[in-house]
């Protein structure tokens, strides 16, 4: 176990090439958030040993197989890892595991409700075991409480903490196309994990920390809950326009591009009616003079600004709307996405070798100076096993035993 000193170094040792260097995670993670979370802690040089099923391994593996037969879930969330396979019903699989917890750092479960608790493998009984380790767990509702014991999905938090009301057309409601819950819950694992390990250097012993996805999504909840709140009204669905700000949203040029504007302020909003609009006395209509009248007379405005856009094309809409200082963007597929300018203009891919074959991989948003992320292989199910049983001290025999009792 190593315990780094305030300035990231190993004591008594030069600077580590990465930040967290010589730092060791154990996770029994699956499917999003916990992987999510010790994938950025791999980036920065932690070692990761990932727990799987024998067999299967983590389910997220089989969630689709369109990244050269694999799935698009897992090879975004799992490079740099180890993958090791055990079978924590049997006796050899939890003794492999506790040999493991020994000489780790950091421990990240995001099972099923009590799962780990069942194991003796709960944040209490880990620290009287090992008082420097840094349990991690990752839970749909918390630990305790009234929903300690009910599953989460993704979807299924998106719904309780209100997210999806928002979310979609007036007609209709509609889930965030991505996993938000799994991701929040994965990047306030990964901060308080960091957290924790700074904590460890002046305390000595390891901090417990616990995140759900719905207290994590909550948190992202903050704005229109409190508009709600201290309102009495909830935030309109509408779209991909905003709800209390306007003009914010998509417009339709002539050529059928689409483009999106966002006003943010008095200023930019006289700009754009005399720059965009070619109407600078729009700027001072009772209608529009301030922010809230704006929201108040949205489809008025939107039908003036559709009008614009209707004798331009989605390049001179742009042109003008730069022109202006407004802030703008094109409405771009997934694909147009994938080949960004400014992902290739800023150098942000890298190839990543799976088992199915090389991809594309971006590299993590947070750019430290002189830190070059890892970008290693994402593991095949198992694949590190054995080579891990015998820095743990198992001779070949002894390995053998392991696989054909089922344990590993």
């Amino acid at each position: 176990m190593v315990l780094l000193d305030d300035v990231g170094r190993n004591r008594g040792g030069p600077v580590t090439a990465l930040p967290l260097e010589g730092i060791t995670v154990v996770s029994l993670e699956q499917a999003v958030a916990a992987p999510f979370a010790t994938r950025q802690l791999a980036d920065l040089g932690a070692r990761v040993i990932k727990i799987e099923r024998p067999g299967d391994g983590d389910f997220a593996r089989a969630y689709d197989e369109s990244v050269h037969g694999q799935s698009s879930y897992f090879v975004w969330l799992n490079r740099s890892k180890e993958s090791v396979t055990l079978d924590l019903k049997s006796p050899g699989g939890r003794q492999v595991l506790a040999r493991l917890l020994a000489d780790a750092d950091v421990f990240v479960q995001n099972l099923a409700p009590g799962a780990t608790r069942r194991l003796g493998l709960g944040a209490e009984d880990l620290a009287e075991r090992h008082p420097k380790l840094i349990v991690c767990d990752i839970s749909g509702y918390g630990n305790h409480g009234p929903w300690a014991d009910r599953k989460a999905y993704d979807l299924l938090v998106q719904c309780e903490t209100g997210v999806v009301s928002l979310t979609g057309s007036p007609e209709e409601p509609a889930k965030v196309g991505i996993s938000i819950a799994d991701i929040a819950a994965g990047m306030y694992a990964y901060s308080g994990i960091l957290t924790a390990l700074i904590r460890r250097v002046t305390t000595g012993r390891g901090t417990p920390v616990e995140v759900s996805l719905f207290e994590a999504l909550s948190e992202w909840m903050g704005s229109p809950a409190y508009y709600t709140a201290y309102s009495g009204v909830q935030p309109a669905r509408v779209g991909a326009q905003h709800a209390t700000i306007a003009p914010y949203g998509p417009f339709t040029a002539r050529d059928g591009g689409t483009v999106l504007l966002a006003i943010q302020n008095e200023r930019e909003w006289a700009s754009f009616c005399g720059i965009f609009l070619e109407a600078p006395e729009i700027a001072g209509d009772e209608r529009f003079h301030r922010g809230s009248a704006r929201v108040a007379n949205r489809e008025v405005l939107n039908s003036l600004i559709s009008e614009r856009f209707a004798g331009l094309d989605a390049a001179g809409a742009i042109e003008l709307l730069d022109r202006a200082n407004v802030a703008n963007a094109r409405l771009n597929s997934v694909a147009e996405y994938w080949d960004h300018p400014v992902l290739t203009g800023r150098d942000r891919w890298r190839e990543v070798e799976t088992p199915g074959g090389p991809i594309r991989a971006l590299l993590p948003p947070a750019t430290l100076r002189g830190v070059t992320p890892r970008m290693d292989p994402v593991p095949a199910v198992g694949e590190h096993t054995d080579t891990v049983l015998r820095a743990l001290g198992y001779d070949d025999q002894a390995i053998k035993a392991l696989h054909a009792d089922g344990s590993v």
